[in-house]
């Protein structure tokens, strides 16, 4: 076992390993949970350039942040260059309202290392030695439109002529309440340059929000080790801590406090205020900071010159050690401890992926894993409070229309995992539920440790709903966390050899009623097709599917309809798991089999009103108007799609654990075979490759009609993975009129030309991982039940033919393609971006953005989303694992479930 492994085992004791990570935020301004406006616009009410003066009231952001797992105490950098108009303490981006595609990140950093237990962690912040262009970047975006690109950092010749520093924040950890801290700082450019850095340190604020008065934390200067400078940190929760200093840097004190002066134009409760530091430094006003070196806000004032292509390093500690100890906070045993945790996590990772991974596969593997490990957060949102503090009574019976009304039962103050710190800094149910699949591969307690809790009574609403995102709770999410949860047991299961049956019964009782809500309110006639809205896809559809729909009509959704058809499946999984140990579980999974059989049915309806459409041979949703009148809307997405990803292997183990399921759905196919119409056929006359069964939407004729489809290069099937809308659309666009109004939708292989949605996001043409990593699963369940029987032309009209498994192979090859260097040494993903392609301090550090162009893999969106595509380190390890002939024969690759839905307990070889 190696050391990394070793700590799991002790954090999973109860060792607080975890205790201290990344869990600050990179973008706090601007949210929802801060937002006190009448008008609910949260970007205008808390701003960017609000944030150095205004104290937050539910979290904290900062560069390269550390806090402990309540963000009690907080570590973050902050830079000056000598020429920035306000010291640079947090990532800078564009409003919603100021990017022509939206809100976005306008600074480059990013996550190069972290072990799961963050005893190792490294950052890198790319900092221009010139004046920042704000002006510039908010005006240039403003000026342009929707079909423009973006006007990026390095558009503004901010890094011209090399002229910047590479700053790269490491920590390990000595001991689990012990971190040192390593800071170095890289002149890039060709002339020397200076830099201000400061190491700071603070107290969350507590204690100014609430009638009575609250406990108020310190920080003070003591004598300390000499060469160095010390700060003690006293809170009655957390305990004492010492902030060491390497060398003698100024020491600037003062309070975590709103500068109302500023803001708000009234008295402020402190003469020592939030933007303290940046008033000294920047604007010369002595008199800012707190002369007594107290406080609740510190920050270690160095300031270096590094030789050009030289670099200077800054070391602290942050530690439950007081000074005194027999050894000194930076001596031959910090070194030491550094070097050992860094050879750590090179042992930790190389256990992880696969000895056939290439060099580059495991470096952009390594990265995506350390993109999710550093996109924690601590979350803190008390919807109850939050409403009462903005005047609503949430009990009171009368309509209100006030954002989250209906959750005030939300107490959240968790660290969770975020889809992208700055873009996304709050949880979205479905985003987390995939970021739960590469955690396991790290991580598995912390992985369902989070599906855990969106389950819990702090979050899922008391009727069933699970919480959607912080701007609306009540949007609807596909439901795959039962297949997050099953994938999450699998991955435990190969790798410990046993799997936690106590998670899977917790998440088999709580999807329950989640279930349930699904049944009760978007089966809105009770005839087994489901609405949903949006589902998560935004703009995919012809219409916005959250809102009411012209006409006053209504759509019976394919997407929707599938995904219940899916979360049928994975109860069924996961019940039959449970019942090898617990008999009981036998007749529960009979609903979710009588459940699948009748969406089946309902979505493979035939007529001129059905989703089928039997001449294109592909699925639509279905536009129903109140007179009556039924329309396909004929747009061919992954809403068509995702009939494929409903689909189930059934084991011969399977069925001797839950006979009296097996009996009951006999002998109901038996009595109503119309059920199985268009679906595949079950039954013992229906057996595949080593005696399975399957449970699937699409029977082998319209399998093959669909994939044609999907592996057509001129429709779904593009060189970087699979597009969100066929790429026909761009020569014929979809229209349909309504009341006098057109519709339309074409293909947009990148971003958005509409607003819908905030126009942040865009399901019209772009690669997304999710679906592609769902129509991969299916493809490999085919696989196990039709081996090499089943074989299709790919791409195409190409005359290749493959079976499944080759593939579901080929497209996960083009989706790891999108970062992977290639035969010329380019990284699709860096799109056209020459800096980033040839320059050597950027080429090979890799973004994992939102989407991804469809025609040329370019990233786009939030360039930090490695949330849900954080997944390319499972497709890298996939087929780097999985044997086609031996998953035929076994149903499972060495230790690894093919796709976490296979029936069979994996076991290590």
């Amino acid at each position: 076992m190696n050391a990394e492994a070793a700590r799991l085992e002790e954090a999973r004791a109860g060792a607080p390993w975890r205790k201290w990570g990344p869990y600050l935020s990179e973008r706090q301004w601007g949210t929802v949970r801060e937002d006190y406006s009448e008008s609910g616009n949260a970007w205008d009410y808390f701003s960017h350039d609000q944030a150095r003066s205004r104290a937050y009231r539910r979290g904290e952001d900062g560069l390269a942040g550390l806090s402990d797992d309540k963000q009690l105490l907080c570590f973050a950098l902050a830079l000056w260059n000598g020429a920035d108009p306000i010291i640079k303490e947090r990532l800078f981006g564009l409003t919603n309202s100021e990017g022509n595609h939206g809100e976005d990140v306008k600074e480059y950093y990013y996550y190069l290392d972290s072990t799961p237990t963050h005893s190792y962690m490294r950052y890198l912040y790319k900092y221009p030695q010139g004046a920042y262009p704000y002006s510039d970047i908010v005006d240039t975006n403003r000026g342009r439109g929707r079909t423009e690109p973006e006007y990026e950092l390095v558009d503004t010749g901010a890094f011209a002529n090399d002229r910047y520093f590479d700053v790269f924040v490491e920590y390990a950890k000595a001991a689990p309440e012990d971190v040192l801290v390593r800071v170095t700082i890289a002149n890039r450019g060709a002339e020397p340059a200076t830099l201000h850095v400061l190491p700071t340190l603070w107290f969350r604020n507590t204690w100014s929000w609430g009638a009575a008065p609250a406990y108020k934390p310190a920080l003070h200067e003591i004598d300390g080790p000499r060469g160095l400078r010390t700060v003690v940190a006293a809170h009655e929760e957390l305990g004492p801590r010492w902030f060491y200093c390497d060398g003698e840097p100024e020491l600037l004190f003062t309070e975590n406090e709103t500068n109302n002066e500023r803001v708000f134009s009234a008295p402020s409760a402190s003469p020592f205020v939030k933007d303290a530091i940046d008033r000294y430094l920047v604007h010369g006003e002595r008199a800012a900071v707190n002369p007594a070196h107290t406080g609740t806000k510190v920050a270690a004032h160095y300031t270096v010159t590094v030789p050009p292509g030289g670099q200077t390093v800054i070391r602290l500690r942050l530690s439950d050690t007081p000074p005194g100890s027999a050894q000194t906070p930076f001596g031959a045993a910090a070194d030491t401890a550094f070097s050992a945790r860094t050879r750590e996590a090179d042992e930790f990772y190389a256990s992880v992926l696969p000895r056939t991974t290439t060099a580059d596969e495991a470096s952009v593997a390594r990265q995506a894993l350390a993109g999710m490990l550093w996109s924690k957060q601590f979350y803190s949102f008390n919807v109850h409070d939050w409403l009462v503090e903005r005047g609503v009574d949430p009990m009171r019976q009368r309509p209100i229309t006030q954002r989250n009304r209906d959750w005030f039962h939300m107490a959240n103050a968790h660290v969770i995992s975020m889809p992208d710190k700055w873009e996304y800094p709050w949880y979205a149910a479905w985003d987390l539920a995939f970021h739960c699949v590469p955690l396991a591969m790290v991580d598995s307690d912390f992985a369902k440790q989070q599906l855990d809790l969106m389950l819990s009574a702090a979050y899922l609403h008391p009727n069933g709903q699970l919480p959607a995102y912080e701007w609306n709770f009540s949007d609807v999410n596909p439901p795959v966390h039962a297949w997050a949860a099953l994938y999450v047991y699998r991955i435990e299961q190969a790798r410990r050899g046993e799997g936690d049956r106590a998670f899977l019964a917790r998440m088999f009782s709580k999807l329950m009623l989640n279930f349930t809500w699904w049944v009760n309110r978007k089966d809105r006639f009770g005839h087994n097709v489901f609405e949903g809205g949006f589902l998560g896809l935004d703009n995919i559809g012809v219409f916005d599917r959250s809102a009411p729909l012209p006409g006053g009509g209504y759509l019976e959704q394919a997407d929707g309809t599938a995904w219940m058809a899916m979360f049928c499946q994975n109860m069924f999984e996961i019940g039959v798991e449970l019942a090898a140990h617990d008999p009981g579980y036998d007749e529960l999974t009979t609903k979710f089999v009588e459940h699948f059989l009748w969406i089946a049915n309902a979505l493979n309806r035939v007529g001129d009103d059905g989703m089928w459409d039997e001449e294109d041979g592909f699925y639509y949703d279905v536009l129903r108007f109140p007179d009556g009148r039924s329309e396909r809307l004929k747009v061919r997405s992954l809403v068509g799609l995702l009939p494929l990803a409903a689909t189930c292997v059934i084991e011969p183990g399977q069925r001797e654990r839950v006979p009296h399921m097996m009996a009951h759905m006999a002998e109901r196919v038996r009595a109503m075979p119309h059920l199985l119409r268009g679906a595949h056929p079950l039954g013992e006359a229906n057996r595949g490759c080593a005696d399975r069964g399957l449970a699937a939407l699409v029977g082998p004729e319209r399998l093959r009609r669909i994939l044609s489809r999907v592996l057509d290069e001129n429709e779904f099937l593009g060189p970087y993975g699979l597009r969100s809308i066929s790429r026909y659309h761009l020569d014929h666009p979809y229209s349909v009129t309504v009341e006098g109004q057109e519709y339309r939708v074409a293909y947009l292989p990148a971003e958005s030309d509409s607003g819908m949605f905030g126009g942040n996001s865009n399901w019209r043409g772009p690669v997304w991982f999710p679906i592609n990593i769902l129509i991969v699963r299916s493809l490999l369940h085919f696989y196990l039940y039709y081996g090499d029987t089943f074989r299709v032309e790919c791409p195409t009209g190409s005359g290749v033919q493959m079976n499944l498994f080759e593939v579901a192979r080929e497209i996960s090859t083009r989706l790891n393609a999108i970062f992977l260097k290639d035969a010329s040494g380019r990284r699709p993903v860096f799109g056209a971006a020459e800096k980033f392609q040839t320059d050597p301090h950027f080429r090979d550090h890799v973004l994992f953005y939102e989407y991804f162009h469809g025609d040329n893999g370019a990233g786009i969106g939030a360039s930090h989303q490695t949330g849900w595509t954080g997944l390319v380190a499972k497709t890298i390890e996939l087929f780097r694992t999985l044997d086609a002939e031996k998953l035929l024969e076994t149903g499972r690759s060495g230790a690894y479930a093919p796709a976490g839905c296979n029936g069979v307990p994996a076991q290590k070889e």
